[in-house]
């Protein structure tokens, strides 16, 4: 029994992956370097992240995810806006340093998210023949809060793309996505990457 499981999760694997475009990879290799570049607080990752999310936007329609097509859109606009944050304050004395929010504005942003996605939920349900409507919404309204979280170099925006990007890589397998499957999955190992080395950066900041 486990080996026909195993048998047919291969099978699925290897239709998938010959079902893989180009411009998919493209979008993939540019994503995965705007990771690393932000994570080493690389004001390049936003022009990687410009392009990767524009493939994206246009590959999300083609499949029926239309709120992370939006998502993406939006990823485009921050991509401007954070190279604009980035590059205004980079060597003056008001430059953007990491900072950290209280627990209590956390909790206070994730019952503002969670109370956003419902919402949702019952305004698009009637509209939209998708059986991932609910996991797209969700998904599309933490990363919109958290892609501001990055921007203005909050700490905690790491840990929140760790669930983020475990909950988008099982949404991109089940449409047929498998490249883009496997980069949220390495965003998760990323994402602890990137915590840990903003994480040693904020101690240095306060020391200073």
């Amino acid at each position: 029994m486990q080996t026909d499981n195993a048998q047919s999760w291969l099978e699925l694997f290897q239709q998938q992956w010959a079902a893989q475009s180009g411009w998919e990879i493209i979008a993939v290799v540019l994503a995965l370097a705007y990771v690393w570049l932000a994570a080493r607080q690389s004001i390049w990752c936003w022009p990687c992240a410009l392009v990767s999310t524009g493939i994206y936007t246009w590959i999300f329609w083609q499949v029926t995810l239309p709120f992370q097509a939006v998502l993406n859109a939006y990823y485009l606009l921050m991509a401007v806006y954070g190279w604009y944050q980035w590059n205004k304050h980079k060597g003056r004395d008001d430059e953007i340093v990491i900072q950290t929010w209280s627990v209590k504005k956390h909790i206070l942003s994730l019952a503002g998210l969670a109370v956003s996605a419902f919402v949702l939920v019952m305004f698009f349900s009637g509209l939209f023949d998708s059986n991932n409507l609910i996991l797209d919404i969700v998904v599309t309204v933490f990363s919109v809060f958290t892609t501001l979280l990055v921007a203005h170099k909050v700490l905690e925006n790491w840990v929140y793309w760790i669930f983020i990007n475990t909950a988008a890589a099982f949404l991109f397998f089940n449409n047929q996505l498998i490249l883009t499957s496997i980069l949220y999955a390495i965003y998760v190992v990323m994402a602890v990457y990137g915590y840990y080395q903003w994480r040693l950066l904020y101690q240095q900041q306060s020391h200073a």
